[in-house]
């Protein structure tokens, strides 16, 4: 989740100048924000690292894990503003030119979504997830969200019964009310539009023993493969990769935020994973 786990306590050679002149108690603050957040603490963990800033008011990793923390938090536009100070300081981090940009898609502003959005460049690693972003903002702007006293989703005027559907496992569906199915035996990914029809959205070798199925909010499919011990991300258009690999056996999968949360059957455990 965070950009960088400070450590004061052990200094060497290679600690660049940055490091070296932020003031210990900005960086002793720093590390207790993070700490409280590894304990689950939040709102000590933005006081801490508010503290940081404060210290020492060029301190971009604190204002990043402020921002992040209020992100995960859902409080967008706070997150924005922090996110704010990093770019100001450092107008090349596309990461952090992302996270404005997907910030004020949160909060409805397309338009300044849009204009962050043509500051990543294509040679940057998140020009991809800044054009599935731009997707998402322009299907936004050209159908605002309507707002029905008896909202109706599309799905439920699907057809009642889908027969024939070869060992069926994982079910979710997009924004679009688009319907996917997991089929373990088969390993297939299936797409059913609200009008019924069915269609292969995916099959690939990298698709082995799919188990459960997950969505997240610009419509990129996440599958558990219990048989591959990964977790595959597939985008709207339809292209996979791996994000999560020797997990061992993958099974629920569930999406809050920008958080992926898998129970892994072999380790009896549960994987929090950012995406």
């Amino acid at each position: 989740m965070f950009k960088k786990l400070a450590v004061i306590l052990v200094l060497s050679l290679s600690i660049s100048a940055y490091a070296a002149e932020i003031p210990v108690d900005a960086k002793l603050d720093y590390n207790q924000g993070i700490d409280f957040y590894k304990l689950g603490m939040y709102e000590r963990a933005i006081e801490s690292f508010r503290s940081a800033v404060k210290t020492y008011p060029d301190y971009i990793d604190a204002y990043y894990n402020l921002g992040t923390v209020l992100e995960y938090l859902k409080q967008y536009a706070e997150a924005l503003n922090v996110y704010k100070q990093v770019y100001i300081r450092n107008p090349n981090d596309y990461e952090v030119i992302y996270k404005m940009a997907l910030m004020c898609s949160k909060i409805e502003d397309y338009a300044k979504a849009s204009e962050y959005i043509k500051l990543i460049p294509s040679s940057s690693s998140y020009y991809q997830r800044g054009i599935e972003l731009a997707e998402s903002v322009r299907m936004a702007v050209d159908l605002p969200p309507q707002k029905p006293s008896n909202p109706v989703s599309r799905i439920s005027n699907l057809p009642g019964v889908y027969e024939n559907i070869l060992s069926p496992t994982g079910v979710t569906a997009d924004k679009d009310g688009n319907l996917y199915v997991a089929t373990f035996s088969d390993n297939t990914i299936l797409k059913i539009t609200p009008e019924g029809k069915r269609q292969v959205f995916l099959k690939s070798d990298l698709i082995k023993g799919p188990i459960s199925l997950a969505s997240d909010s610009i419509g990129n499919i996440y599958v558990s493969n219990y048989s591959a011990n990964n977790v595959v991300k597939i985008t709207p258009q339809g292209i996979a990769s791996v994000i999560v690999s020797k997990v061992d056996k993958p099974y629920g999968l569930h999406i809050e935020g920008n958080m992926l949360f898998i129970t892994c059957q072999g380790s009896n455990s549960v994987l929090r994973q950012k995406i």
